[in-house]
């Protein structure tokens, strides 16, 4: 006899999920169902208009990842018309890039993950002094003295008392899953808060080199970021060294907050073995250190694992059809007019919609039919798991030398094996691991900025096929980009200077999409959630968790849009 329980909406995400999940007696998730909520369509926003500004577009997708949405669609339409940009462009970008990746997971780690480990109500039972000696022994960090503790936690009595708990709001306080101790959780909360200030200073990079966050700028053929260091209208030399602060302000900020927390936290939760998944992983690659198009060099490698074999990566081709299709049985779609079937690859694919689901308020999904907005993408028939943990063990497996070692010694200061990375915790743990490489990464891409610019190499936009004119009738092109949550693909077709298709495969869709056709195609979202035991299914804190730890972002996998009225959205108050 089984019971169903159902979330919706999960909450700290960017966009609307619902889940849904059959537990046994003994309260294990025997099945998992996720749902999109939401219905796709920007493809059809741009459809006929002129590629150069598609990515101005397209970037609306998400209010979290909109750099690295324009970057794919600048990134496709230079494969599509063979476009090099300029070194100096290119560490633009890199540097970017390596902000938003900086930013983007901390946030996740504080603001929309921590609270699943973290007891916010338990902080105001806890000896400040203790907390003091706790901090200091795991961290350098400045602010660690038992009074601004002492603060910190009057601060979360204040809102306690009041019973107005604001941010903290909703949370499962008390649960019996929450292991941390009352010292480590009023650290953790004071973090919390300190992050929030820490966040509103590292996005300044992009509102430096790309004239403004959110949405910043980007340009077919390299960045349209003039610089002259001698200039008050470019990017000089102070702008220049504020960037440079910004990065080591961020990697300081990580190796001595984010870090010491992550590896706190996870030694109170090493038995949280739960959370899985396929372990079937795969990462596009990126990050090269002069040239986005030479494949070899890149920090993050491109490959893919399959049933967590480790001495196996194998190659993986974007542009070939037969390894990159989307399937649409299971979603409100169809390919030209069938409601399932043949997946198509992105030059192919279709954004039709087809919505066959409950008209008015629904107690359940009906999950025998078509249940969610999110297509279902697989790389050679395989569901495949995208984001942070995907690129580390392909990295780890590829032999890069700073991941590995970055991983064993982690996994040795825990007590861990290496099978402790396909769980929940591993999951967290990887995304934590990879922010303190790429701050470091930072650090080297705006050291190669500065050396180019000191040699000269100051140009940063290519403007040698802007003609129209001069393109091919036709030209397609995959732009490629490993975002903060996964490989994130653009393909654009172009025909007579306009775009005939266009679909964005984003991380989201790879890891929430739906069953697929056959055997062994549950996807990660699902898989991850099958086998995980609740500990109260009043309160089911464990589905929150293993959600949370691939940090969803479903505004990017069914972006809204209303081709009727041709608005977005509306919410009507009173």
């Amino acid at each position: 006899m089984s019971e169903r329980i159902v979330v919706d909406p999960i909450t700290r995400i960017e966009g609307h999920l619902r889940v849904e999940v059959d537990i046994d007696e003994k309260g294990i998730i025997k099945e998992a169902y996720s749902s999109g909520t939401a219905v796709r369509g920007l493809e059809l926003i741009v459809k006929d208009r002129d590629p150069r500004d598609v990515w101005a577009f397209i970037q609306r997708i998400c209010g979290v990842c909109t750099s690295t949405h324009a970057l794919a669609s600048v990134r496709s339409v230079e494969a599509a018309l063979d476009i090099k940009i300029p070194l100096a462009g290119h560490l633009v970008r890199n540097v970017m890039l390596e902000a938003q990746y900086m930013h983007d997971h901390v946030v996740h780690f504080y603001h929309l993950h921590a609270l699943d480990w973290v007891d916010v109500i338990s902080a105001a039972s806890a000896d400040p002094e203790a907390t003091s000696k706790l901090a200091q022994s795991i961290s350098p960090w400045s602010k660690s003295s038992p009074g601004y503790f002492k603060d910190i936690q009057d601060k979360v009595k204040k809102l306690v008392t009041s019973g107005q708990l604001g941010i903290f709001a909703n949370g499962y306080w008390g649960h019996p899953a929450y292991k941390l101790p009352a010292e480590a959780n009023l650290m953790a909360v004071a973090h919390y808060l300190e992050a929030l200030d820490w966040q509103k200073e590292i996005v300044k990079v992009h509102t430096i080199l790309g004239g403004k966050n959110p949405h910043p700028h980007f340009q077919v053929g390299g960045m349209a970021t003039p610089i002259d260091i001698n200039s008050d209208n470019a990017i000089h030399a102070e702008k220049l060294m504020h960037v440079s602060k910004l990065i080591d302000d961020g990697i300081k900020f990580i190796n001595e907050v984010y870090i010491p927390d992550l590896l706190a936290i996870a030694s109170f939760y090493k038995d949280a073995t739960y959370g899985g998944g396929i372990q079937n992983f795969l990462s596009i690659g990126d990050f090269a250190p002069k040239d986005f198009n030479d494949v070899p060099s890149y920090r993050m490698p491109r490959g893919a694992i399959l049933n967590g074999n480790l001495n196996d990566v194998l190659p993986v081709d974007p542009e070939d059809p037969s390894e990159i299709q989307e399937y649409i049985d299971n979603a409100w779609y169809t390919y030209d007019g069938k409601d399932g079937g043949k997946g198509k690859h992105p030059y192919d694919g279709e954004t039709t919609f087809n919505y066959t689901g409950p008209k008015k308020e629904y107690k359940n999904l009906d999950t025998d039919k078509k249940y969610t907005w999110c297509k279902a993408p697989r790389w050679k028939g395989h569901p495949m798991e995208v984001g942070p943990l995907a690129r580390m063990v392909v990295g780890y497996a590829a032999g890069k030398k700073d991941i590995q070692d970055i991983v064993n010694g982690t996994l040795e200061k825990l007590g861990l094996p290496i099978s402790a990375l396909f769980t929940v915790l591993g999951r967290t743990a990887a995304r934590g691991l990879e922010t303190k490489l790429i701050a470091d990464w930072g650090r080297e891409d705006m050291d190669a900025l500065l050396k180019a610019i000191k040699n000269g190499q100051t140009t940063t936009f290519d403007s040698s096929k802007w003609d129209p004119s001069t393109w091919p009738k036709t030209a397609k092109g995959g732009g490629l980009i490993e975002a903060p949550r996964g490989f994130l693909g653009h393909w654009i077709v172009i025909e007579d200077g306009k775009t005939a298709n266009y679909q964005a495969i984003v991380p989201t869709t790879w890891n929430a999409s739906p069953k697929g056709v056959g055997e062994n195609q549950i996807a990660p979202y699902e898989a991850s959630l099958m086998g995980t035991p609740l500990a109260d299914k009043e309160q089911p804190l464990e589905i929150i968790r293993v959600i949370h730890s691939f940090d969803p972002c479903l505004a990017c996998a069914v972006h809204l849009t209303d081709l009727e009225n041709k608005q977005t959205t509306e919410i009507k108050l009173g």
